[in-house]
């Protein structure tokens, strides 16, 4: 047998050994099991991995940001706030931990405090898109046209990052600015076409926008590209019975008024 051969069979002896070995599921294993999570809008299952995080790591900032995060995602605004007290004790500067405080302030009705937080997040020196996102969230909360500056300086720090701009629009969903939460989705769309977050979180705006073709479209994207997505197949029959009973009552009424 060639030398060829030996470099061939050795290449696939290795390959076997690394299959074989179990994956260490550390501290930056959860990490990155939490990002996936977040990223998938799956935030109860990332709030239950940042928590593994801690396990390992409970001087992990980034992890009780995070969870913080995944409790204002699920509209546990109180109960955010107070795992963002406990976080600060530990981490009193962090910039994304005050940032994510006050944003659980202001969606609990506290604008006054949200904003001195917000400011603190930013003389920490914080210059992150989560930072300018927050902010802009407490500055929507206070009905201030500086939001749109700080959603604008978010994006600009993170060009082309679809997850930003995901973000951006569930933020802009959150107070019912649903033309502007389109826009930045059709815009993170462009850049990441394949992701089924982007299309459901579209389908939720054009849907309550009234846009019920196109909605219903866009939950179609969302069955092809992830079968499994509940969510998406609910609200495709949903609409799909609302369009057909549209029809049928369009339909007696054009009887009647023959």
């Amino acid at each position: 047998m060639s030398r060829f051969g030996n470099l061939e069979l050795g290449g696939e002896s290795e390959e076997k050994q690394q299959e074989q070995k179990p994956l260490a599921k550390d501290e930056a294993y959860y990490w990155s099991e939490a990002t996936t999570a977040f990223q998938s809008g799956e935030f109860e299952q990332a709030l239950r991995l940042y928590s593994k995080v801690l396990e390992f790591n409970p001087q992990n900032a980034g992890a009780w940001t995070g969870q913080v995060r995944m409790l204002i995602e699920l509209g546990e605004f109180r109960e955010a706030k107070l795992w963002a007290d406990k976080a600060l004790e530990r981490f009193p500067h962090a910039p994304e931990l005050l940032a994510a405080k006050a944003v659980a302030l202001a969606r609990s009705g506290d604008t006054q405090g949200a904003i001195a937080f917000s400011d603190a997040s930013i003389e920490e020196r914080g210059d992150t898109p989560y930072i300018w996102l927050a902010r802009g969230d407490v500055m929507l909360a206070r009905k201030e046209q500086r939001a749109n500056y700080c959603f604008e300086k978010a994006l600009m720090l993170a060009p082309r990052d679809w997850f930003v701009s995901w973000l951006a629009a569930r933020v802009r969903y959150h107070y019912e600015q649903f033309v502007l939460a389109l826009n930045l989705l059709q815009q993170a769309i462009e850049w990441n076409a394949g992701n089924f977050v982007l299309w459901l979180e579209l389908g939720r705006c054009q849907q309550q926008l009234g846009l019920l073709g196109p909605a219903q479209n866009s939950y179609a994207q969302v069955q092809q590209l992830n079968p499994d997505c509940a969510e998406a197949h609910i609200a495709h029959v949903k609409l799909s019975q609302t369009g057909v009973l549209a029809r049928t009552h369009g339909w007696f009424k054009g009887l009647f008024k023959r």
